[in-house]
């Protein structure tokens, strides 16, 4: 360990659980090889799938309707957020403060509804038009026939979850008829396994963490052969559905008049578990924005699995425990020991940095978020709140030579779920951040 920690310094901090901002020095190197196993144009063909699929989820799931079967969320300013952030740190924060309001993404209420229901979809799609069942051209409405649901009883689905795939992939699943296995860790939610038993869905609890969990799930779906396992550490089709989120974001930018170019840089900071989602949009942001645009990930203290796999490039091969960190956090979301291999090596090429945080700050800033702008999300949606401050604090706006180009800049936090959580649960959250905040 003491190895470790020489080549390492921030280890020794990581593992006395303080909170750490880390650079990425792999993203600037001239000579970093910037292929990837992806491309825009897979992200547009993903968009074509959502687009074909929208008059069935404008059908299946009414609140899509407005948006005539898009699953997409705002782009709101919390500038009254940022003053509070201001003056409760005593710093001036350059820019405007925007929050990417995916908690109130319909179907599952969480940044998860993008990737679960993408390969959910994906997978149906793939199954109706092998079996001559539908073609590209036709009205994805039929998927809401008799025949299709029968269709897909026969085929079982599989996730490993922490909570909020579980939500998304379990949903989706179950209204397509499909038959659904969720196998969750220990630190999900009890009431995220109600739902999903009151939506027909087959729960199995785990004493492990989320590793437990996926690797149980794999290998129990594996067995049947009309199983299909969505696989959160290793996934293309999860990370594709993630990154389409950047088009989106770049029309919603667009409508507001926010420019994002070199002198009016944008910095999007991300919520990490297991590496996927926010490794996914971060890939979609790089390839519509380019350098213009900084994405920063954040994982809670005890969970700091994507910063370690990319600072040590061992990716998924060390996990938090090998380091004597204990993977428990209240951002039950974010609670993952060993990252994806697959969305992680891509991120340690494109992402400027991360930084971890403790949950009792977490707590205070969802107080914070929802005194000053009413808006209500849970633990680990409130991670990239306190970004711009992580930005100033360290040297990366010096490194990167933002110093005067931040003031032209735009920030936006990524809330990442808190929309189906019940109101006595939020009521908990909210009055332990504000107890916190009076001491």
């Amino acid at each position: 360990m003491q190895e470790w920690a020489m080549e390492y310094p921030l280890i020794e901090s990581m593992r006395d659980l303080k909170p750490v901002t880390w650079i990425n020095p792999f993203a600037k190197k001239e000579e970093t090889d910037r292929s990837f196993p992806l491309t825009k144009m897979d992200i547009i063909e993903a968009e074509k799938l959502w687009q074909r699929f929208a008059p069935y989820l404008a059908k299946a799931f009414p609140e899509t309707k407005p948006l005539n079967g898009i699953i997409e969320s705002p782009l709101r300013e919390i500038s009254h957020f940022k003053e509070a952030l201001e003056k409760h740190h005593h710093e001036t924060l350059p820019g405007t403060f925007y929050l990417k309001c995916d908690h109130e993404l319909p179907i599952s209420g969480s940044v998860k509804a993008r990737g679960g229901v993408f390969e959910v979809l994906k997978h149906a799609e793939k199954l109706a038009l092998e079996n001559g069942m539908i073609t590209k051209e036709d009205n994805y409405e039929k998927f809401m026939e008799p025949q299709f649901k029968q269709f897909f009883k026969q085929y079982t689905i599989g996730v490993g979850s922490t909570g909020n795939l579980a939500l998304s992939i379990g949903t989706i699943s179950a209204e397509l008829g499909f038959t659904v296995d969720v196998h969750m860790s220990s630190d999900a939610k009890q009431w995220k396994k109600d739902l999903l038993r009151k939506k027909g869905v087959r729960v199995h609890e785990y004493d492990g963490d989320f590793s437990v969990a996926i690797t149980q799930g794999r290998e129990k779906t594996e067995e049947d052969p009309n199983g299909y396992f969505v696989d959160d550490e290793d996934s293309k089709a999860l990370f594709l559905g993630y990154s389409v989120a950047a088009l989106r974001l770049k029309a919603q930018l667009d409508v507001k008049q926010i420019t994002v170019d070199e002198k009016h840089p944008l910095v999007v900071y991300l919520p990490c578990g297991v590496g996927g989602s926010p490794g996914g949009i971060a890939f979609g942001l790089k390839q519509v924005f380019g350098d213009a645009v900084h994405c920063i990930f954040v994982e809670p203290t005890h969970s700091p699995s994507v910063l370690l796999g990319m600072m040590t490039e061992r990716h998924e091969k060390l996990c938090v425990q090998d380091f004597g960190i204990d993977n428990k956090t209240e951002a039950d979301g974010l609670a993952v020991g060993r990252p994806s291999r697959f969305a992680t090596e891509i991120s340690q090429k494109l992402v400027g940095g991360a930084y971890t945080i403790e949950d009792d700050e977490l707590y205070k800033l969802l107080t914070m978020l929802a005194d000053r702008e009413g808006i209500y999300v849970e633990p680990s949606a409130a991670a990239g709140l306190i970004g711009p401050l992580k930005l100033m604090q360290s040297g990366y706006v010096k490194e990167y030579g933002l110093e005067s180009q931040l003031i032209n800049g735009t920030h936006i936090a990524w809330s990442t779920g808190g929309a189906l959580v019940p109101e006595e649960e939020m009521k908990v959250f909210y009055e332990k951040g504000k107890s916190l905040l009076r001491r």
